[in-house]
């Protein structure tokens, strides 16, 4: 490029910039516009944020926050106020008892203040959300029941295999069982996959996995988010087939929505075959693997099961698939019997709301430097597995404020040790200058965030696990102060299921060490991290969050969008919708376990001890200054350290190995980009 052009492409970018600038005024005119009249149509008697909702493109919470008189009746009523404690009662019992619990950890020498700056609070502007508390007297104590008549129980009857194929839409190569096919998928719509597909297949089939090309973004060019390119693909027209209805004992229907992995489910007008487009990206991470592969890795899938469940069933979704193998595991004789009961609802939304997952968080300079020496990723290997060995079983109970305070210091760290989700209020060291450790309610839709800054307070909720290392890490012991709580007895509902999935992965891994043919050693590790998926994403299913139903209305008909829904995307012809409808009658719905898994491992992931080993490892093991990022079950640190690992559930494994300088991410993006660059990096330095 000559300087004339340079100094054109300059005058031309300028426009641009220009033109950006115009844009976002109208934008923001509008917007303000937009604004101005929600409040206007809120002065109307009978004017209720579900209706001017979808009307405006906006949530409910969107609208009630322009409008705080429309709030809903549901949400108006004040909560109440959790019950505070004086210093001296419950709070100063469990301080004073972490440190003759800490006697059983290491005690490293303290690092100098001056070696990290100190974590910074966060701003003073961002409001985070508040958690929900349970109710003071006899209607707070009728939550500690069971829901009358739904359990968890051991099925009489045995899933039927559906049949399956594996299509990838960037070749057109379609594998049926040992079969395999090259189709024209013209445009790659979902009517031009069916019409192709039962072409080829004229005996039908059930369920077509897609390997790779993603069809449901070929046209994202044309919406502002995925996720309204998905639901366009998944909703356009497919002549001879409709939305299916569902059937069966696993009864779905409808199509899911999700921006990387949908599910399309269709049926014939005439109603006589069914069946379902998915992503195998559910499953495993797919790398240029072509279908044969995939379908071998499935193959070795459904053989390592039924080693260890005779009656396995690979279903449409691990959680699916790991959810119905616990249920073949449930006691036939014992305690259990007859089931394991299902909380009550007024419990398990409590337990949705105040119980996150894994713990996701990125560290910006100044608390790590704005230029690392290196990058360095260690993974979890098998995370979850780790923490199935005890879970809540029976009927749960209350811990007040006043009964955990007058109980002995011995009681109090045998209830948090126990399986419990606390209501706590929480106050860093003053001199603290390391990670947070417990999660704290963000602004944003159950989002957490983890304070560190020395002398901050927060209340919260958390699991036992958590409660536990934070009064017993080896740095300095935190105060916390229990406002309220739930206790179960502790039990092995998950045991069996999860040992047997375990062993599952350890054959399926050593196939996929020592198998010769490279093929068949790529199917095994496929299929092995298919079992990860299993495990990880049933425990997952257990927590049921309450459902949401998408649909679609046409424009012309915008006043039919039902009244409680959530515009989530339109265009000139249809307005995407979506609204919840509550929690389901599941009688496999445990969000109590599930709850104490993901606490479990987030506590994991700042301190864990190797007994065999005498040491320990952890994001608390680290020098300050050197933790970067926390990513579920990986930690991102500026220093390799020699922790154990002998290839067990939980270990901590070298994934990535990045030599600096780094600039500090300050994305998620950046991080991910950091992460597969140290992941590249690491594996041709160990082929060299």
């Amino acid at each position: 490029m000559d300087a004339k052009s340079y100094n054109a492409a300059l005058a031309d970018l300028r426009a641009v910039r220009d033109q950006i600038k115009k844009a976002r005024a109208a934008l923001a005119k509008q917007e303000a516009d937009r604004d101005k009249r929600i409040v206007q149509l809120a002065a109307h008697e009978n004017a209720t944020a579900q209706r001017i909702a979808p009307a405006a493109g906006l949530s409910v919470a969107d609208v009630v926050a322009l409008a705080p008189a429309l709030v809903p009746d549901a949400l108006a009523a004040d909560s109440p106020q959790p019950h505070a404690l004086e210093p001296s009662s419950a709070a100063q019992a469990v301080a004073e008892s972490a440190p003759a619990a800490r006697a059983t950890l290491p005690a490293p020498a303290r690092p100098a203040p001056s070696e990290a700056a100190p974590p910074e609070p966060p701003a003073a502007s961002e409001t985070p959300r508040d958690l929900p508390s349970i109710p003071e007297g006899t209607h707070g104590d009728s939550w500690f029941a069971h829901t009358s008549g739904l359990a968890s129980t051991r099925p009489n009857f045995t899933q039927q295999a559906r049949a399956t194929v594996f299509l990838d839409t960037i070749t057109g190569v379609l594998v049926h069982r040992n079969e395999t096919h090259h189709l024209d998928l013209a445009d790659r719509s979902a009517a031009d996959i069916l019409t192709a597909v039962f072409h080829a297949v004229p005996e039908g089939v059930e369920r077509i996995y897609i390997t790779a090309g993603d069809p449901w973004h070929r046209d994202t060019g044309r919406y502002p988010y995925l996720r309204d390119a998905v639901a366009a693909w998944l909703n356009a027209p497919t002549p001879g087939w409709r939305t299916d209805t569902g059937r069966g004992r696993d009864r779905m229907a409808g199509h899911f929505v999700h921006a990387r992995n949908p599910v399309g489910r269709y049926q014939r007008e005439s109603g006589e075959q069914h069946v379902e487009i998915r992503s195998v990206g559910e499953w495993f991470e797919v790398d240029g693997d072509d279908p044969a592969t995939v379908r071998d890795a499935f193959v070795l899938l459904w053989q390592a099961l039924r080693r260890h469940f005779s009656d396995a069933v690979l279903m449409g979704s691990p959680s699916q698939t790991g959810r119905d193998l616990w249920t073949r595991t449930i006691p036939t004789r014992g305690q259990f019997a007859d089931g394991f009961p299902v909380l009550s609802e007024e419990l398990r939304g409590l337990l949705h709301a105040t119980a996150g997952q894994g713990r996701n968080e990125l560290i910006t300079p100044p608390r790590v430097p704005e230029q690392l020496p290196q990058l360095v990723e260690y993974d979890r290997t098998f995370a979850y597995a780790k923490h199935t060995w005890k879970s809540p079983v029976g009927t749960p109970r209350r811990i007040t404020a006043h009964t955990f305070s007058a109980w002995s210091e011995k009681e109090q760290m045998r209830a948090l040790y126990g399986c419990g989700h606390w209501q706590v209020r929480v106050t860093v060291p003053d001199n603290w200058n390391h990670i947070g450790l417990l999660p704290a309610p963000a602004p944003g839709d159950r989002a957490w965030h983890y304070p560190a800054g020395p002398g901050t307070t927060f209340t919260t909720w958390a699991g036992g696990p958590e409660i536990h290392t934070a009064l017993t890490n080896p740095i300095q012991p935190w105060k916390i102060e229990i406002l309220d709580g739930i206790l179960w007895d502790d039990g092995k509902p998950l045991d069996d299921w999860a040992k047997k999935l375990k062993e599952t992965w350890t054959n399926l891994s050593a196939q996929a060490h020592f198998q010769g043919d490279a093929q068949q050693a790529r199917a095994a590790h496929l299929a092995s991290r298919a079992v990860r998926s299993v495990l990880l994403y049933g425990i997952g299913a257990f927590a049921q969050r309450p459902r949401m139903v998408t649909g679609t209305t046409p424009r012309a008909l915008e006043r039919d969008v039902p009244p409680d829904a959530e515009i989530v995307g339109f265009d000139d012809e249809l307005i995407t919708w979506q609204k919840p409808t509550g929690f389901a009658r599941d009688p496999n719905s445990h969000p109590e376990w599930a709850a104490a898994i993901w606490s479990g491992a987030r506590a994991a992931l700042l301190t864990q001890r190797h007994r065999d080993d005498n040491a320990y490892a952890g994001a608390l093991h680290t020098p300050p200054g050197t933790v970067v990022a926390f990513r579920t079950d990986a930690l991102y640190l500026t220093q390799p350290h020699d922790w154990p690992h002998h290839h067990q559930p939980g270990d901590y494994l070298l994934r990535g190995h990045l030599t600096g300088p780094v600039t500090a991410p300050t994305t998620e993006e950046e991080l991910l980009t950091l992460r597969d660059a140290g992941r590249g990096a690491l594996t041709a330095e160990r082929e060299a």
